[in-house]
């Protein structure tokens, strides 16, 4: 199977990122939301009020004038699907994903069907990408909660078994309970794009560049047009320092990617490896 657009940024995050990753050669630190985030506790359901009710008291008077007429919507409007719509491009129009996720919840329960809690998962999901590390538990906390109501209607929704697989990983005090489910998952889908790619993701987080390389090489196997994992392999061979595989990995990307900024900015970067001498290695 082939990746959306939007599973990929799940995943994997923006390009750019990704490019500015290999660059700095550093990991990225979680982008903050301008809005104060509660603790977290079980339900979230008192953190979130409070979080939105900041956030939009953070806004100015021509943007809040423009929520509270939304939640009139929703609570008057016969369509409440696109009052929910509504609302929700709004905070993604402000860069809140964790509030925009947040409608997308209460518009999941108003109307609940698969895809609509698929969403909503997948929504606070990614949101922990861009919030401070304390409310990052509150966040997969929700996502748990609504991939759970996904696999409610339909227990065999493979993509949202390895999202809650993820989210127990990256965010549970038991990341071994998501590895194990995630390896359940490949005994039956072992091509699933999905489950690779968050194998090689979690092995690169966790400095195993050996398992990282051998994953992403598979999910190229699998989906040859993924070429972003070309930049991921330069990084995990940068990391063990074989800078020859690398700059041969961005090559390829470079062969393959058709933004000629992003091509002229990883060729720029191709240079400096190549004419940088690195002490240790030949």
């Amino acid at each position: 199977m082939k990746l959306n657009k939007t599973q990929i940024a799940v995943i994997s995050g923006a390009l750019l990122l990704i490019v500015l990753l290999l660059f700095a050669n550093t990991k990225l630190l979680p982008k903050k939301e301008e809005a104060p985030v509660a603790e977290h506790n079980h339900s979230g359901s008192a953190e979130f009020t409070n979080m939105v009710q900041a956030a939009i008291n953070s806004l100015g008077a021509n943007e809040k004038t423009a929520v509270q007429k939304l939640e009139e919507a929703i609570k008057s409007s016969p369509d409440k699907k696109l009052a929910f719509e509504n609302m929700i491009s709004m905070w993604d129009s402000l860069r809140n994903p964790s509030v925009a996720a947040y409608y997308m919840e209460l518009a999941a329960a108003a109307s609940p069907t698969e895809s609509n809690w698929m969403e909503a998962a997948n929504r606070y999901y990614a949101a922990t990408r861009f919030v401070e590390e304390a409310a990052r538990p509150l966040l997969f906390n929700k996502a748990i909660d609504c991939f759970g109501h996904v696999l409610e209607l339909n227990p065999k929704n493979v993509e949202a078994k390895i999202n809650l697989a993820s989210c127990y990983v990256e965010g549970s005090p038991d990341p071994m309970k998501g590895i194990g489910m995630l390896r359940e998952i490949e005994k039956t889908d072992s091509n699933n794009i999905n489950l690779q790619l968050n194998f090689a993701f979690f092995s690169e987080r966790s400095g195993q560049w050996d398992k990282a390389i051998a994953r992403f090489e598979k999910v190229l196997k699998i989906q040859p047009d993924f070429i972003e994992a070309y930049l991921h392999l330069a990084d995990a061979y940068q990391q063990k320092g074989d800078k020859a595989k690398a700059i041969e990995s961005l090559k390829k990307y470079v062969s393959l990617v058709d933004d000629v900024t992003i091509k002229a900015e990883v060729q720029d970067y191709i240079n400096k490896l190549t004419t940088e001498e690195t002490p240790g290695h030949k």
